[in-house]
C-alpha cells in the first residue's frame, strides 16, 4: 500500500514542469558537460589529470542530483529520511574534524537530539521540534559533566552545542518545510536558489575579480561575487517563485526580492561558517566524502542557515503546514 501510494505520487509529481524540466535538465547540463570534457581530452585540449578531475566531478554531481530529486519526487517521508542522514553524515564530519568523536558520551547525545528534531519534524510537531532544543542542550552541557573531566569542558560542550544546533535544529527546518502541501515545488525552489547562488557567486568572481571579502577566512570569495550573486539568485528566485508561489501571499515581487536577498546573504554566511571552522582546524575540506567536492558539508554548507530564515520568512506571511501566520505571530508574541 505504502509502495503503491509513493509510485502515484511520484507519478503526479512528475507531471509538474518545474520538477520534469529540472530533473531534464539536470540531466542534459551533466550529459553535455561530460561529453565535452571528454572530447577536450580526446583532442589534448586539456591535460588528463584535468579530465580525470572534471569528470569525477561530473559524475558526483549525478548522483548528488539524484539523491536530492529522488526522495523529493517520491515524497514527505523520504524527504524527511533524507535529511535526517544528511544531517548526521554532516555532524560525523564535523564530529571527526573537530575530534568531537572521541567524546563518546556526548556525541551520542548530539546523536540523539539529531534523531529526535528530526522525528519531530516528520510528525509535523512543531512545538515538540522547538522544545527539543533546550532539552537537547541541556543534556549535552549535564553529559559532559558525567565525564567527570573538568578539564576540556567547556571544549566538548561547546563544540556538542555547536554541532547540534548547526546540523540538528537548521537543517531540521528543511524537513518542517516538507510539511507543507506544496512542499515538493518549494523545496525545489529552494534548492536550486542555495546551489546556483554557490555558482553565480564562482562565476561572478572568476569573471570581475576585485578586492577579497573576507581575504583571511575565504581568500577566494570576492566582494563582487557577493554582490553578483546576490543579483543573479534574487532573478532566479522571482522568476522560478512566480510559478511555485503563484496565488499565494508571497507570491508578489517585493516579497519575492526579500526572500531572493536572504537566500543569497544566508547561503553565503553558511559557506564564511563552514569556512571559518575549516581555517580555525587549518584543514581544506571536512571530507573526501564527494569525489571532487570534498565533503557533505562543504557541498550543502550554504542551506545551514538558509532554511531556518526561509521557514520562518514563510511561516510569518503565509504559513507552512499546518501553521498558520497568525498562530505563529501569536506563539512569537508569547500569547
Amino acid at each position: 500500500m505504502i509502495a503503491a501510494d509513493l509510485l502515484t505520487g511520484s507519478l503526479e509529481a512528475l507531471k509538474e514542469p518545474l520538477i520534469f524540466g529540472t530533473a531534464a535538465g539536470l540531466a542534459s547540463s551533466l550529459a553535455v558537460a561530460a561529453v565535452t570534457v571528454f572530447v577536450m581530452g580526446r583532442f589534448g585540449w586539456i591535460e588528463s589529470t584535468v579530465r580525470r578531475e572534471l569528470l569525477l566531478r561530473c559524475g558526483t554531481w549525478a548522483v548528488l542530483a539524484a539523491l536530492i530529486l529522488g526522495p523529493i519526487v517520491l515524497g514527505k517521508i523520504c524527504v524527511v529520511i533524507a535529511v535526517g542522514l544528511l544531517s548526521l553524515g554532516c555532524y560525523r564530519e564535523y564530529a571527526r574534524a573537530t575530534g568531537l568523536f572521541r567524546q563518546r558520551l556526548v556525541h551520542v547525545l548530539v546523536v540523539a537530539g539529531i534523531i529526535g528534531v528530526a522525528l519531530a519534524a516528520a510528525f509535523d510537531r512543531y512545538h515538540v521540534f522547538i522544545a527539543l532544543w533546550p532539552f537537547a542542550i541541556g543534556l549535552i552541557a549535564a553529559g559532559s559533566i558525567a565525564l567527570d573531566r573538568p578539564q576540556g569542558y567547556i571544549q566538548r560542550t561547546s563544540l556538542g552545542v555547536f554541532g547540534f544546533l548547526l546540523f540538528g535544529a537548521c537543517l531540521g527546518f528543511v524537513s518542517l518545510l516538507a510539511n507543507d502541501g506544496n512542499f515538493r515545488l518549494l523545496l525545489i525552489w529552494l534548492l536550486l536558489a542555495v546551489e546556483l547562488n554557490d555558482v553565480f557567486a564562482f562565476l561572478t568572481g572568476k569573471l570581475v575579480g576585485g578586492p577579497r571579502l573576507r581575504p583571511r577566512t575565504s581568500p577566494n570569495k570576492t566582494l563582487a561575487a557577493s554582490i553578483g550573486a546576490m543579483i543573479l539568485t534574487t532573478a532566479l528566485v522571482i522568476l522560478v517563485g512566480l510559478h511555485v508561489f503563484e496565488g499565494q501571499p508571497v507570491g508578489t515581487p517585493g516579497h519575492l526580492v526579500a526572500l531572493g536577498l536572504i537566500i543569497s546573504i544566508c547561503g553565503q554566511l553558511g559557506d564564511l561558517v563552514l569556512s571559518s571552522i575549516k581555517r580555525d582546524l587549518q584543514i581544506k575540506d571536512m571530507s573526501v566524502a564527494l569525489p571532487g567536492h570534498g565533503g557533505l558539508l562543504d557541498r550543502f554548507d550554504s542551506l545551514i542557515l538558509v532554511a531556518p530564515v526561509v521557514f520562518y520568512y514563510l511561516a510569518a506571511f503565509q504559513g507552512v503546514g499546518d501553521l498558520r501566520p497568525w498562530h505563529f505571530v501569536r506563539m512569537t508574541a508569547g500569547d
